[in-house]
């Protein structure tokens, strides 16, 4: 059984959407959970069996995405962590110098170990692992959107090719084959390549019953590497017995102005976006219009303001692939995505200094500059939207803000709607 108090986890998170995307799989699995944004400056007492800290690694330089890391690893370590887990996407969002790998490297060498397991599959959310290739639905993530990310495009499905290069460690496969059979076959596997040096070891997985099966398999590794879904097994072998219960917090909200901001172009997210101009009315941000100076924030926030309480308002940079691949050519990758960032971030500030009380954010780079703008530095997890995305609750100048922070890949069509149904 959990014993209050005792951190059975210390959870590092590249994105602030994986970050409330994992935190919430462990708090509905039963485990009292929360989320820190950045590491904290103060030497705060935190009650929990899980606490995640929210990094904004992604895509920052690999020195500073391991440095970050490791700050926040030995902070967790400090409150005495059993366990350790480095979240990344489930569609292993990452450039050719990593940073999965460099990170997970150094996480090895930090906390004296030779070896890891790196499980990108989110089953609930169509990510499967096969033979080391990662699928998106029916799709090798490499035919997927992805293969268009503005910021870290995926152009090769198979996970041990990705990785190779960005790790110093040996990159191994477990396959389906032993992963059907069980824990004990995967832990029979995995006896004859411990020792032999410092290992990855990419395992495949394809359902949610799988997960459980490597969690159990490699329970005494001291650190785990993947997306959410990992951590569905994990919290299932931690509590001993399946004896789940429903962490996340109960509370009573006041009905507020509601908003969403989207920065994210993913596929989905330019579907979700359609799918709310169908009936509700929305700002577009002309980047364009940004990059030569243009008052777009002030023109955002008081279009909005005439129309907040009515219905929610949407407020979004959502391009398709051409268009983003245009204003990258003309802008630089790194200043158009920093550029709408900040403009997305003071338009959010802006609204919740309006009253704003409800807010989805669309995007992983999106919610990190959002949440930073707000001067959050604490969430609690609340109820589940969809698979990978719960509303969670912080505050922000003095009052309570409820939050849903959504990686761009995740989310049924109508998402940004039926959102605001599951928030009480």
């Amino acid at each position: 059984m959990v014993v209050a108090g005792n951190l059975l986890v210390g959870c590092v998170a590249d994105d602030f959407t994986g970050a409330t995307d994992v935190a919430n799989i462990f708090a509905r699995a039963g485990l009292k959970t929360t989320v820190l944004i950045g590491v904290p400056e103060d030497d705060r007492d935190i009650d929990a069996d899980v606490i995640v800290v929210a990094l904004k690694t992604r895509t920052t330089p690999p020195q500073m995405a391991v440095e970050q890391s490791l700050v926040a690893l030995r902070w967790l370590r400090g409150r005495g962590a059993q366990k350790y887990y480095f979240k990344y996407c489930s569609t292993f969002d990452s450039t050719a110098k990593g940073n999965i790998g460099p990170v997970a490297d150094a996480m090895l060498a930090e906390l004296g170990q030779s070896i890891t397991i790196a499980c990108p599959a989110f089953p609930a959310n169509g990510r499967t692992v096969y033979k080391g290739n990662l699928f998106v639905g029916d799709v090798p993530l490499d035919e997927s959107g992805m293969r268009n990310h503005p910021l870290t495009p995926m152009i090769d499905a198979n996970l041990l090719r990705v990785l190779g290069p960005q790790s110093r460690a040996e990159i191994t496969g477990c396959y389906y084959e032993t992963v059907r059979q069980g824990a004990s076959a995967i832990a029979e596997w995995a006896a004859t390549i411990c020792g032999d040096g410092t290992r990855i070891v990419v395992v495949d997985a394809l359902a949610d019953e799988d997960l459980v099966e490597i969690a159990q398999a490699f329970k005494d590794f001291v650190l785990f590497t993947g997306a959410s879904g990992l951590a569905y097994g994990l919290a299932r072998v931690l509590l001993v017995g399946g004896n789940s219960r429903d962490a996340a917090v109960t509370t009573d909200l006041d009905e507020g102005y509601r908003a969403v901001v989207s920065g994210s172009c993913s596929v989905a997210t330019n579907g979700q976006v359609e799918a709310m101009l169908a009936d509700h009315e929305g700002f577009r941000v002309d980047v364009s219009k940004l990059a030569g100076g243009g008052d777009v924030v002030g023109e955002a926030v008081e279009w909005a303001s005439s129309r907040l309480g009515r219905k929610p308002v949407l407020i979004y940079a959502t391009a398709p692939p051409d268009e983003v691949k245009e204003n990258q050519r003309q802008l630089g990758v790194a200043q158009s995505g920093e550029m709408v960032e900040a403009a997305l971030s003071s338009i959010a500030r802006r609204l919740v200094e309006k009253g704003v009380s409800e807010l989805i954010v669309a995007g992983g780079e999106t919610s990190g500059a959002v949440v930073k703008s707000l001067g959050v530095d604490q969430l609690s997890i609340g109820n589940e939207i969809a698979p990978g995305v719960p509303w969670v609750h912080a505050k922000s100048q003095g009052r309570p803000l409820s939050l849903a922070l959504k990686s761009g890949n995740f989310g049924e069509r109508d998402f940004f709607m039926d959102a605001w149904d599951r928030l009480r």
